[in-house]
């Protein structure tokens, strides 16, 4: 049997001869509201106790606002007579209505996300989770290693590197482990306590530990035994602890004595925080521009090295570079190269150079805008450009080609 739409949408029957009548008043009725409303709206946003609203101010007058309207109005009641399917609610229309507006702009970088996934990408952005702040890793026997972070709630509570674990609270760890499961015993709400019974060497200890917000590590860093004069950096992306732990790789590797020249690799890393990025500039750079940033309104901003500087001027540094290293990390590899500072190896990078403010709306969704772009100290634009290494080194199956080459030229103290 084949169902007509529902019955919401029929036109009501009336019988009789006064059917016409009241179809009219109805006409008449409908077309007052109609006006008013537009009216009202109208008054609301050009005009709020006496003066224009700026903020709401378009190219649009009332009366192409009004068709404008009528458009999408006869526009979606063909959509209700006609289309085959269902009709998703209202809120998901505007959604869709919102999205199409703003891909209208023609930047990809400017994007609206609704209430669930901007709930993901905030944790994302954040990079932050309840936790002790350790590594977890299997040995040969299938038993639970603890690695724990630089001055997270693990290293203070006393946790060392090594330390087997054997219990969390009161559930004993089975052998072999399951990693996964064993991670959500130990996370929870911040401010929770946990209790880790741990195997260390023939002593079995019982750790307390209240768990924070942890933010996953960004910078790991090593002396390389086929150089083990020279100190390598892996910048993952730049958050709020990158500088201080690319202070904590630098003073260990200046004990090792790995500090007569370095290789900091940026391949892969998507960007992050501005100011992280300008603070790592600030151990290579004695003050002055690191970036520029040009606003929409024609304002700019520029931002500076601390003075003094964590490594000498003298001592030579690479960076490594590829299409994946985006946004601040080419803040920072653009800082170096431009002032003459550092030498870049390896593929031209992204060109990811506009900055974005997100804008979390009322009902939890998120609007990216994009309201500004960075330039190099020397006024190079980042955005849709990229930067172009000072050795473009392809890539091989076999071999870390960047790597060699950036040991090759260290080797000889020529950056």
């Amino acid at each position: 049997m084949i169902m007509s739409k529902t019955h919401i949408e029929q036109p009501l029957k009336l019988g009789g001869s006064h059917r016409w009548g009241y179809f009219f008043l109805g006409m008449l009725t409908a077309l007052l509201v109609f006006a008013l409303g537009v009216g009202a709206m109208w008054g609301y946003v050009y005009w709020f106790d006496g003066k224009p609203l700026a903020i709401f101010q378009t190219n649009t007058t009332p009366e192409e606002a009004i068709i404008d309207q009528a458009l999408m109005d006869e526009a979606w009641q063909i959509i209700f007579q006609d289309f085959f399917g269902d009709i998703p609610p209202e809120k998901e229309r505007t959604y869709g209505a919102i999205k199409g507006s703003v891909q209208a702009l023609g930047d990809p970088y400017t994007f609206f996300i609704e209430p669930e996934p901007a709930v993901r990408e905030k944790e994302r952005l954040e990079g932050k989770f309840g936790g002790i702040g350790a590594y977890l890793q299997l040995d040969e026997e299938g038993r639970v290693r603890l690695f724990p972070m630089v001055d997270r709630p693990a290293a203070r509570a006393g946790i060392r590197k090594n330390d087997i674990l054997l219990a969390v609270d009161d559930t004993t760890i089975a052998t072999p482990a399951d990693l996964e499961q064993v991670t959500g015993l130990i996370r929870g709400q911040v401010g929770t306590t946990v209790k880790l019974t741990v195997q260390r060497g023939a002593e079995t200890l019982v750790f307390q530990i209240e768990r924070s917000e942890i933010e996953l590590p960004s910078v790991s860093w090593q002396s390389l035994n086929e150089a083990p004069t020279i100190g390598y950096f892996r910048i993952e992306r730049f958050s709020s602890l990158t500088a201080k732990e690319f202070d904590q790789g630098l003073s260990e590797l200046n004990e090792r004595g790995a500090n007569q020249g370095f290789i900091i690799d940026l391949r892969g890393n998507p960007g992050g925080l501005v100011n992280a990025a300008v603070d790592v500039a600030s151990r290579f750079l004695d003050g002055d521009v690191v970036l520029i940033e040009k606003h929409a309104d024609g304002s700019q901003k520029i931002y500076e090295a601390q003075p003094g500087v964590a490594i000498p001027s003298e001592t030579p540094v690479v960076l490594l570079v590829d299409e994946h290293s985006a946004s601040a990390a080419e803040i920072l590899a653009g800082a170096l190269q431009d002032r003459g500072r550092a030498m870049l190896i390896g593929q031209k990078t992204y060109g990811k150079g506009s900055i974005q403010r997100i804008h979390r709306l009322s009902d939890g969704s998120a609007l990216h805008v994009t309201f500004a772009k960075w330039f190099t100290p020397k006024d190079r634009a980042i955005d849709g450009q990229g930067l172009v290494p000072d050795i473009v080194v392809d890539p091989s199956p076999d071999v870390d080609a960047f790597l060699a080459k950036a040991l090759e030229l260290l080797r000889t103290n020529s950056p």
